[in-house]
């Protein structure tokens, strides 16, 4: 028998409200009385985690149960008022038996995963090289451990490809969701370096497994004439995440600590674990395609279209590592704070989920991925030619809105000429291989450029290039594939 939401909100609300007072009643006057600051710190934890899944619950509500939005409304404000959520309860007992359940979309849930897994990625940058430093790592080693998990990343991803076309995307699913989330409990034991690098390894393996198997479950489940633009609109939580997860760790972290930010990533990744459980293990799929036995499974997953598949995953993530690695050093090259980076990034971020939330989510459904792909490429290799040219705060944001309009033509396309150029027996596999090339191009990216003796113009120069060039040869190998058609119809 499954938990009614409604019962499962009573039941985080009552623990949220019980732990307020406990806060307030008990830890508060053990720190202001007794001088007991500690008190203050472990009953707030808890009461920070709680919260979390109180949050949670509110939202699985919200999306489950037929009901005005007000009435998250009222549990969200209870949480902040003494006795509020015990009041609430009486209400929300009568509740439960007057209110229908609405159907689940499990494409929800797919998007959440989503949205979790590029959330713990995005929100460990803005604070594992300060936490590096406070457990004694060298500067080296601070480098080292910040890509040590995209490096880690890489094989969970291909593993989990493997899985997933071997038992369904399901099971890879689950799996990385809960080890994911262990994981990230991990580092309130990381007190020494090699500690350190032992949960980078750990964490960066297991998160990796989630990634593929979310978005073949996607695929899989949707029709082929909608693949574009849902994995356009896959995308978009892409893009939440990249400008929700720094802002929130950063906030965090200043207030707490490090190890408590990843912990209320474990605990929204418990929560999707659960749901997950209950809805997603009983998804039937569409029908698996039968391989063709004379045809060798290297041709299926290594074919024309996913070598530019894979080679635009990389060079999307390339670029971002450049950006990542460049931008901050060119911004305070020019004389301005460095709180400009952080607002550049989220420009291009937030001009990306436009593209991918609005109607023009539709071209990727009408044009070819392989035309939205080049000229994807194309914008970013512009972009990063005339970054390192620009010196005033317009012209940058200029560039990164190009950059941002970029990265929206080309994330999507990249994953719809994978899944078009792929029979459905292999898609996971695919995927894995897809999820691999991009970790490693944020390896490449960042340590090639400091590797490389550029100056900041000439690593600009260099990527955009580069981008340059392989747009290019998209462009000709397309031109020659419809020359090759039109003569083999005459």
């Amino acid at each position: 028998m499954r938990v009614h939401p409604i019962y499962f909100l009573r039941l985080t609300g009552l623990l949220d409200g019980l732990s307020l007072l406990v806060l307030m009643g008990i830890a508060m006057p053990l720190k202001y009385v007794w001088g007991l600051d500690k008190a203050v710190t472990i009953i707030g934890s808890i009461h920070g985690g709680i919260f979390c899944l109180y949050a949670l619950a509110i939202l699985y509500a919200a999306i489950r149960v037929r009901w005005s939005l007000l009435w998250s409304l009222a549990a969200l404000l209870a949480a902040f008022v003494p006795f509020g959520n015990f009041f609430l309860d009486r209400r929300l007992k009568t509740a439960q038996d007057v209110y229908p359940l609405k159907p689940f979309n499990n494409a929800l849930l797919v998007y959440a995963i989503v949205f979790f897994s590029f959330f713990d990625l995005f929100s460990q940058l803005p604070v594992m090289s300060t936490f590096a430093a406070s457990v004694g790592a060298s500067s080296f080693v601070i480098g080292f451990v910040i890509g040590l998990y995209s490096l880690a990343n890489t094989f969970g991803n291909i593993i989990s490809g493997i899985l997933t076309d071997k038992v369904g995307p399901s099971k890879p699913l689950l799996i990385g969701l809960v080890l994911s989330s262990c994981a990230l409990l991990l580092y309130h034991i990381v007190d020494q370096p090699f500690l350190l690098i032992i949960v980078r390894i750990i964490h960066g393996f297991v998160a990796g497994l989630i990634v593929p198997a979310a978005f073949t479950f996607s695929a899989n489940n949707t029709t082929h004439e909608q693949q574009g633009r849902k994995v356009a609109f896959t995308g978009t939580f892409v893009g939440l995440a990249a400008i929700i997860g720094p802002a929130f760790s950063g906030i965090m972290a200043s207030k707490t600590s490090v190890p408590f930010v990843f912990t209320c990533v474990a605990v929204m990744g418990f929560f999707l674990t659960i749901l997950s459980v209950i809805f997603l293990k009983s998804t039937q799929a569409c029908k698996k395609e039968k391989l063709k036995k004379d045809v060798p499974t290297s041709a299926l997953i290594f074919n024309a279209g996913i070598i530019k598949a894979y080679g635009g995953a990389f060079l999307l993530m390339f670029s971002q590592g450049v950006i990542a690695y460049l931008l901050p050093l060119h911004v305070q090259s020019l004389g301005y704070d460095s709180k400009l980076s952080g607002t550049l990034m989220s420009t291009f971020g937030i001009i990306a989920v436009l593209l991918f939330v609005l109607p023009t989510n539709q071209i990727f459904d009408r044009v070819a991925p392989s035309k939205t792909m080049s000229i994807g490429i194309g914008f970013m290799g512009v972009s990063q030619l005339l970054i390192g040219q620009s010196n005033t705060t317009l012209a940058l944001y200029c560039m990164l809105g190009l950059y941002g309009i970029g990265f929206a033509l080309l994330f999507p396309s990249v994953n719809t000429m994978l899944i078009q150029s792929t029979p459905q027996e292999l898609r996971g596999k695919a995927h894995g291989y897809l999820y691999a090339f991009f970790s490693l191009g944020v390896v490449v990216g960042s340590g090639l450029l400091g590797w490389l003796p550029f100056s900041i113009e000439e690593g600009f120069l260099f990527t955009g290039c580069l981008l340059l060039v392989f747009a290019a040869f998209i462009a000709v190998h397309k031109r020659r594939e419809r020359l090759l058609n039109q003569q083999n119809n005459q």
